[in-house]
């Protein structure tokens, strides 16, 4: 089994490493890994639907989409992720009790007395420590979890709060629960550096790695850049959805219906009690086929003259409106 503790805290980078090592390294894997802030959502989820949008530009937080299903959970340093890759059982069915097992082990080993509850979660008296997540590739499954030793829950509650818009879709929606620090729950006080050591410790008897090659850092750059660094993964893979969305501006009340499939804005239509010398259906007829991200609206809007169909706004302003 290869044994990794790397000090990398690129978000894309990270997941990048876990599809890399899980495709191309054709060998068990216990690694664990940290990230800077970062948004990181289910495979099968609506992005949008899941994150406060307006937070999460404001404060420049990263947002991306890894392979495994699961619920969206907000990343930085003071949470310890850890994967597993092994060998796949062969059922139809995901396994979470044989790789969270371990981790149980050593968690209790340390004094806190925690239990798995449901398919993926582990509790530590009523408070949620750790939600895992599996995604399968061929004979190989990667297994992921989140420790949250010193989790920073006023950023988790602002980032993971999705802004008064409504959604309708099939995404998949992230269950929120009570979430607590395991730093704040040990019989004696750790840093995370101890804590990594000790969890290490328990599971294994190998030194980690502490780096990647040469080579498989260039492979897994090379990956992070053409998928997690990439909005048509991270946003685009979103499943059909719809969103309504009322903005008091200064125009009047824009109140924006949009259809988006893949990411890309289908249909939209946009009512409201502003006033304008043009039709707004040429406006709706620019806008299909546009990236449902508020760059990309912006940059198509800014031909128009939005001024004469919503008197008072501007390409940014309506683009506002819509994402």
């Amino acid at each position: 089994m290869r044994v990794i503790c790397h000090p990398y805290l690129d978000p894309y980078f990270n997941l990048a490493a876990e599809e890399w090592l899980l495709v191309h390294g054709h060998e068990e894997v216990f690694m664990l890994w940290r990230n800077s802030r970062a948004v990181i959502v289910g495979r099968n989820q609506n992005t949008l639907a899941e994150i406060n949008a307006e937070y999460v530009r404001e404060h420049n937080i990263p947002v991306l989409r890894r392979l495994s299903g699961g619920g969206a959970v907000f990343h930085d340093p003071g949470n310890l992720n850890f994967t597993c890759i092994g060998r796949h059982v062969g059922s139809n069915k995901l396994h979470f009790q044989h790789f969270i097992e371990p981790i149980l082990t050593a968690l209790r080993a340390m004094g806190l007395p925690c239990v798995l509850s449901g398919r993926n979660d582990i509790l530590l008296g009523d408070k949620k420590i750790s939600g895992n997540a599996q995604y399968v590739s061929g004979d190989w499954v990667l297994h992921h979890g989140t420790l949250l030793f010193a989790a920073h829950t006023d950023d988790m509650a602002a980032v993971l709060t999705p802004g008064q818009v409504k959604f309708a879709g099939k995404g998949i929606t992230s269950v929120r629960g009570r979430v607590g620090s395991i730093a704040d729950m040990l019989p004696r006080p750790m840093d995370m550096e101890e804590f990594t050591a000790t969890l290490l410790g328990h599971v294994t008897d190998k030194s980690p790695e502490t780096s990647f090659s040469p080579a498989e850092m260039a492979d897994i750059e090379h990956l992070a850049a053409s998928r997690y660094r990439t909005w048509e993964w991270n946003y685009g893979h979103s499943p059909r959805y719809q969103v309504q969305r009322q903005t008091r501006t200064a125009a009047g009340i824009v109140d924006a219906h949009l259809d988006v499939r893949h990411g890309i804005i289908a249909d939209i239509r946009l009512y409201g009690d502003y006033f304008g010398l043009r039709d707004v259906k040429e406006l709706e007829a620019v806008l299909r086929g546009c990236p449902h991200q508020r760059e990309a609206l912006t940059a198509r809007l800014a031909a128009l003259p939005v001024d004469a169909y919503m008197q008072g706004l501007d390409a940014a302003g309506l683009a506002a409106c819509l994402a």
